[in-house]
């Protein structure tokens, strides 16, 4: 494990050096720290009251654009045409007896009418009473009753809840089990609320063995813990609070738990760290406090910034899915930040000298001085990469851009119950019926009809749909007042293109009367659609805030665009190999899921998102300790080898834990979940190993003095609002 290095305790202050004026913002946190402290404590305990069982109220859709003409069709025909969208499915298996046995039609009948009578229960329908050959098997052995759970996620899963025990199991002749798309989504739910528990459980404490062997001192060791758990339960209380006025996905908690863990211990090593090398040159505590938040404070507020701007990025996007992770992304960086920038500080100021107590290294080792010399390590390899320069920045490039290649073949789809265990009784009963029965019941095309049309105008344009290349069957209408609606069947899979392009084509036929396309490819069709449209936007946001926030540490013009470039690099491997797995289905048995062909819509922006953020966050550290440097020496090459001898053991240490972080949250059952934790903790290690240590000094050492380049006015601007870490002036 990479070790920060405290430098030697010969390097002390100089008898004659007054020591610097702590600053405003170090005398307020430290005026009185065990006050602040106290205060912390309290308000957490309030913050863990008032974010229990918050889990219990976040949904687990928001994959769909609410202001999408497929959400406005579903929503009209739940109303019109309750029977039209089922999302409770109850498969009734007969065994060897035929579903047509009269035996097992009246306990099935029997069934159906016992959940018709239920609250909160509506349009129930079954084979038995239609005869439609799509609620049967082919085999005859199994059939389907249909209906709808009305109200929202929490409300259809406590219905779910309370009606499912009475179904579910032996029924005579019959054993029944439970799916549709409610059972779906709260199964799901749960396993994700059991999930979490397990990866905090595992995180937890390699996090701490990770960091004792970072800092040595178990005391040290404990304070980034600290921080991440106050993050994380701050997160947890905001997100309660929101879900008073918005709708907040549950997998926002896992990224609440990955982020509050990670850019705690980030933020606590910069400072940390910083303080210690302080402590070791003489300086008082609460002098090596001042300076720190002069210079490692600086660095963690702009990296906060940056990555809440990437996260905040998501917020353009219309589905809930995206903006809950703005929410909890937003919540947690600012809240880890605030506590790495107020509560650390006064627990550095008590701690004083014993920040380094119980080094537990002493157990394992024989000769406390017996260090590896990491830092003449780092420096040596910022040599190399900088004598080979062209060769390095060549290397690493094709190597990224060849990892990338996969993701040409992306394929996008929507989120269905393959995201669940291949035991999960709902994924279970969805898999019986895509392999065993015609078509896929509810799984087609629906065609709202609206405004006064006669049966001629009906028949007229169900033959036009009918004459569409891709549509197999179509039924309807059912016909309401001054609505109908149609069914059509796709060819394929019910989100195939087939089906994508049958949608659009309905969409593009004339008739006499307003219609809305539904069902699952219309929904696809325009999810897709409503990303790209605002794709550009959130791309462009996370572009300028970031030029202007590097612009502002390093005062040059082509660092915010050479990071802005690097960074974008830094995210192909993570992108390839998420088609290459989790769409391509290898290592599906070893990882644990089933391939369904193709990514879901909104993840690869959400990816997107919290890579590019965790990536800036390591540039900032390292941009700002060249910068440092720089200013001091004005000498390009050495402030470069400087900055990666200086943060290279830092960012590669705050990079392992973290992708700790996120392999714990990758141990989920949940395939999306799962590609989120294993995705971002590739792009982690990518960033810090390949890009950082060794494609960042690369570039820099080609750009050579040009690359702190600015024009005059710039300069001036940088001069007047810049802020940089140091008080150091170039010489």
């Amino acid at each position: 494990m990479t070790e920060v290095n405290t430098p030697p305790r010969t390097a002390q202050r100089a008898p004659d050096e007054a020591p610097a004026r702590p600053g405003r913002w170090t005398s307020i946190v430290t005026a009185r720290p065990r006050l602040t402290l106290l205060l912390a404590l309290v308000l957490t305990a309030l913050a863990v009251l008032a974010g229990s069982g918050v889990a219990d109220l976040l949904g687990s859709g928001g994959w769909e654009d609410p202001a999408a003409e497929s959400t406005y069709a579903t929503k009209a025909l739940e109303r019109e045409f309750p029977s039209s969208q089922p999302n409770l499915l109850l498969l009734v298996d007969a065994g060897r007896a035929s579903v047509d046995d009269p035996a097992v039609a009246a306990e099935a009948r029997d069934l159906a009418g016992r959940l018709a009578r239920e609250k909160g229960v509506t349009g129930v329908g079954s084979y038995w009473q239609s005869r439609s050959p799509a609620l049967r098997a082919e085999d005859g052995h199994e059939a389907l009753i249909a209906a709808r759970i009305t109200g929202g996620d929490n409300a259809t899963g406590r219905t779910l809840d309370r009606i499912a025990p009475r179904y579910r199991g032996a029924h005579g002749p019959v054993r029944v089990r439970i799916g549709g798309i409610v059972a779906v989504r709260h199964e799901m739910q749960t396993i994700i609320k059991q999930d979490l528990t397990r990866a905090e459980t595992i995180a937890l404490p390699i996090t701490l063995v990770l960091l004792v062997m970072v800092f040595g001192s178990a005391i040290a060791a404990l304070l980034p813990l600290g921080i991440g758990i106050v993050a994380i339960v701050g997160t947890s209380a905001v997100l309660r609070g929101l879900t008073a006025f918005t709708d907040v996905s549950v997998f926002a908690l896992n990224l609440t738990t990955a982020l509050g863990l990670g850019l705690a211990i980030d933020y606590a090593l910069f400072i940390v760290r910083r303080y210690r090398e302080e402590l070791s040159t003489g300086a008082a505590p609460l002098t090596a406090v001042g300076t720190t938040l002069r210079t490692a404070g600086r660095t963690v507020l702009f990296s906060a910034l940056t990555v809440a701007v990437s996260l905040a990025a998501m917020m353009v996007f219309p589905q809930y899915f995206l903006r809950s992770f703005a929410y909890a992304g937003i919540a947690v960086v600012l809240l880890a930040a605030a506590a790495a920038l107020i509560l650390l500080p006064a627990a550095l100021v008590l701690l004083g000298h014993r920040v380094n107590s119980l080094d537990l290294r002493r157990l394992f080792r024989r000769r406390r001085d017996r260090k590896p010399a990491e830092a003449a390590a780092w420096a040596r390899a910022a040599g190399l990469v900088m004598r080979r320069a062209p060769l390095f920045a060549l290397g690493t490039t094709v190597l990224l851009v060849t990892l990338g290649l996969p993701f040409l073949g992306v394929k996008f789809g929507t989120a269905d119950d393959r995201q669940l265990p291949a035991t999960a009784e709902s994924h279970v009963v969805q898999q019986h019926i895509r392999e065993g029965f015609p078509g896929s019941p509810g799984g087609g095309l629906e065609v709202l009809a609206e405004g006064r049309a006669t049966a001629a105008q009906y028949a007229a344009y169900k033959q036009r749909i009918a004459a569409l290349p891709e549509a197999v069957r179509v039924d309807g209408p059912l016909v309401e007042g001054d609505a109908a609606y149609f069914t059509v069947q796709p060819r394929g899979e019910a989100v195939d293109e087939p089906a994508q392009h049958l949608a659009s084509d309905i969409r593009a036929l004339k008739a006499p009367f307003g219609t809305k396309v539904t069902g699952t490819a219309a929904v696809l069709v325009d999810t897709k659609h409503a990303i790209a449209k605002r794709l550009p936007w959130a791309a462009a946001i996370i572009a300028v805030v970031t030029l202007l926030l590097v612009f502002l540490l390093t005062g040059s013009v082509l660092i915010p665009v050479q990071a802005v470039i690097l960074n974008a690099l830094s995210l192909t491997a993570m992108f390839g190999a998420v088609v290459w797995v989790f769409q391509d289905g290898h290592l599906s048995g070893p990882l644990g899921f089933t391939g369904s062909g193709s990514i879901e819509t909104t993840l690869p922006v959400l990816m997107f998102c919290v890579a590019f953020g965790l990536s800036m966050d390591y540039g900032v550290f390292l941009l700002s300790r060249i910068k440092e440097e720089y200013d001091r020496t004005g000498d390009h090459d050495a402030a470069v080898r400087h900055g990666l001898q200086r943060t290279g053991g830092l960012i590669t240490a705050a990079a392992v834990i973290l992708a700790v972080v996120m392999v714990a949250i990758g141990t989920s059952r949940v395939t999306d979940t799962k590609m989120l934790g294993l995705g971002i903790a590739l792009a982690v290690l990518m960033d810090a190993m390949v890009v950082r240590s060794l494609l960042v000094p690369a570039i820099m050492r080609l750009t050579g003095r040009a690359t702190w380049w600015a024009p005059a006015p710039l300069r001036r601007f940088h001069a007047r609002f810049g802020l940089g870490e140091g008080d150091g002036h170039r010489r």
